[in-house]
């Protein structure tokens, strides 16, 4: 059983302190400092920190690391496991335990290193991504992989249904990397730099659609920032949000972000290149409405703007 210092913060990386909890010993967890959420802007604890607590672990929220060394030294950890924190590791942390640093990230490496790579790959069109459990090094994930999970992505999939599936394989994986150090068996892998790209941090300025690129390439968009920033445009000099959507190939002369067909259960708006279908929709503060429900009480036509 290895002594384990666990670095996480959002649900993705609570399932796999729930397995790491089970199978060996969690000296301490750290997470981020409680955040406002909801209306009220309350402080919320992270999903890690609830789950910490109520195992009886003890749970550090420091803003950075730096002052967090002689603490850690003092655990004296096998290895500490980090998974979505949101901290840079100084390279003063990462030499603290025997076994180093490993990391959970939700990407084949060497694509998508970063802080996105579930939603650039989406957004790309890959046609497959996965998890890999990584070495950690001063570089920006660019340490050697010990094991790797391969899972396939659909046209329909969004990066929350994605999300949650590499959070149930990265932390199996996880465990199986775990338990074959324990045991002097894992073998790490050095990554090779040949397309080696970049997953940028998403921003709420790039959730807004530009009816001027392709329908592909806004449906793509939509999926890769649900749930989160969700894709919006404007609609008589109001935001919209598009959760969910579908592209058809089909020829016209239309202006970008025109309506071009109205049915009573779908809008269809013109992008540079085919057109997107509306399939789900939420005005501010509102409910997520099926395109046929927001036709129940707005009157669209044919020739009107999104924009």
């Amino acid at each position: 059983m290895l002594n384990v210092v666990f670095m996480g913060t959002p649900e993705f990386a609570a399932q796999s302190l729930k397995l790491v909890i089970n199978s060996h010993n969690v000296q301490c967890v750290y997470t981020q400092p409680d955040r406002p959420a909801g209306r009220g802007r309350k402080l919320a604890a992270s999903e890690v920190k609830q789950l910490a607590l109520a195992s009886g672990i003890n749970v550090h929220q420091p803003e950075n690391l730096k002052n967090e060394l002689s603490i850690l030294n003092s655990l004296n950890p096998d290895i500490i496991v980090v998974v979505a924190y949101g901290l840079l590791l100084p390279q003063a942390v990462l030499d603290i335990p025997h076994f180093g640093c490993i990391n959970v990230h939700g990407s084949l490496l060497p694509r998508w290193r970063g802080a996105a790579p579930i939603q650039r790959a989406i957004e790309a069109g890959d046609d497959r991504s996965g998890v890999c459990i990584m070495q950690m090094e001063a570089g920006l994930d660019t340490g050697p992989v010990y094991s790797s999970r391969e899972i396939l992505l659909d046209q329909t999939t969004t990066a929350g249904d994605f999300h949650n599936q590499l959070a149930s394989a990265g932390a199996e994986a996880l465990i199986e990397v775990l338990n074959a150090i324990e045991l002097g068996r894992a073998v790490a892998i050095p990554q090779s730099e040949t397309g080696a790209t970049y997953a940028a941090k998403l921003t709420r300025r790039e959730g807004r659609i530009d009816w001027r690129g392709s329908a592909i390439e806004i449906e793509r968009k939509i999926r890769a920032f649900n749930p989160w920033p969700i894709c919006s445009t404007s609609y008589k000099g109001k935001d919209l949000r598009i959760l969910l959507s579908s592209a058809i190939t089909i020829d016209h002369s239309a202006e970008p972000g025109e309506v071009i067909q109205v049915t009573r259960n779908a809008i269809t708006v013109a992008c540079r290149e085919g057109a997107i279908v509306f399939a789900s929709l939420q005005k501010p503060g509102g409910k997520v409405l099926t395109a046929k429900e927001f036709l129940n009480g707005h009157k669209v036509t044919i020739g009107e703007l999104f924009s």
